[in-house]
């Protein structure tokens, strides 16, 4: 834990607003630990206000994890409805699948076939890159943004459900006024390169007439079947107490040093819905390798309540959560503002009146 502690307090907050966009920005690589549930945003909050700052050098920080927040709550409150088109319906629609062009990193684009090959490699994307795979997707190839956003998911360390598909459907114009457009100079200058000559390489008026280029025309349908560990059942003892970790809560200080019983619950029926692949599970494997003790139960919580006394059993609350049973406990968050609000600004202003010193 120490790691992401120096992390943490490696954080250049007077630089992250000017510099954020940029490929070699002074981004805080904390998103990992954040959606694993090892971090919360109310944590690094707490971190920002130990430096003393003027509210305006964090202020853009803090609005990015308002954006996590954000992003939870109206998960928690629309569910499985994430997975479609929230405000607007998506248009045009070619097609339902990933650009091969993607999955190959064979774009022509020279920074977005890296960036996609470190996404195969290492399980990062750059945030702003990953704008730009999304447009490229939805607005260039007409592809509908779930497949795509799934794809990605899958290979990232940091994967979101909550984040990841409602920032698709951003860009894609499902969830805002207006579809992302980038084009390659706008490319050029937040990832230090000179190209042209490629699709992009064109000016903003003319992505409204913008015809699917070749490149781009040849789809494959994104499928995956996640690998979960090959373990047995552990023994339990049904009348400890016994907190329940998941791939989105691995908290190491999570009732640090009392006699509990831990369980990491795999459940295959999640990983059917949302799989992922094995860079993110053994990501998330080695994370809860930082809580002693831990025990692995690959299967459904069906099987578990069976094994335990549903009164000794404690869980963090979380949207694919909702077929727990036991005592809930709520999770940190940056505000108390819970809810759906129909936009950010909306949210935001409300947490900055309580935040904000």
């Amino acid at each position: 834990m120490s790691a992401i502690e120096r992390r943490i307090k490696a954080i250049d907050a007077l630089r992250y607003a000017s510099t954020r966009n940029y490929v070699d920005g002074a981004v805080t690589y904390l998103s990992p630990y954040i959606s694993r549930g090892v971090i919360s945003t109310k944590q690094i909050f707490q971190h920002l206000l130990s430096l003393e700052l003027h509210w305006s050098a964090i202020e853009k920080l803090v609005q990015e994890l308002a954006w996590r927040d954000y992003w939870q709550e109206i998960w928690t409150a629309k569910g499985h409805a994430i997975k479609s088109d929230l405000k607007h319906i998506q248009a045009p629609i070619f097609n339902h699948a990933v650009p091969t062009a993607i999955l190959d990193a064979t774009t022509g684009i020279d920074v977005v076939d890296r960036a996609i090959i470190g996404l195969y490699d290492t399980g990062y994307m750059h945030n702003h890159m990953r704008m730009y795979v999304a447009s490229i997707c939805c607005n260039m190839a007409n592809s509908h943004w779930l497949q795509p956003a799934q794809w990605m998911y899958s290979h990232l360390l940091d994967g979101d459900l909550a984040s990841n598909h409602l920032s698709w459907q951003w860009v894609a114009g499902a969830f805002s006024n207006k579809k992302y457009y980038a084009n390659q100079d706008n490319i050029n200058t937040f990832f230090r390169s000179s190209q042209k000559g490629t699709f992009l390489d064109v000016d903003y008026s003319e992505f409204d007439q913008f015809e699917v280029p070749n490149d781009l025309v040849k789809t494959t349908p994104f499928i995956l079947k996640t690998i979960l560990p090959a373990v047995d059942r552990p023994p339990l003892n049904r009348d400890q107490t016994t907190l329940i970790y998941n791939y989105y809560n691995l908290d190491p200080h999570w009732y640090k040093d009392q006699d509990v019983q831990r369980v990491l619950l795999l459940e295959p029926s999640v990983f059917n819905d949302n799989p992922v692949g094995q860079n993110a599970i053994d990501f998330a494997l080695k994370l809860s390798e930082n809580i002693p003790d831990i025990k692995i139960f690959v299967g459904e919580f069906m099987d578990l309540k069976k094994e335990m006394s549903i009164d000794k059993i404690i869980y963090k609350e979380h949207p694919l959560n909702s077929h727990y049973s036991g005592r809930e406990e709520s999770r940190d968050s940056l505000s108390s503002v819970k809810g759906y609000y129909p936009s950010f600004f909306a949210f935001w202003k409300k947490c900055k009146k309580e935040i904000k010193y």
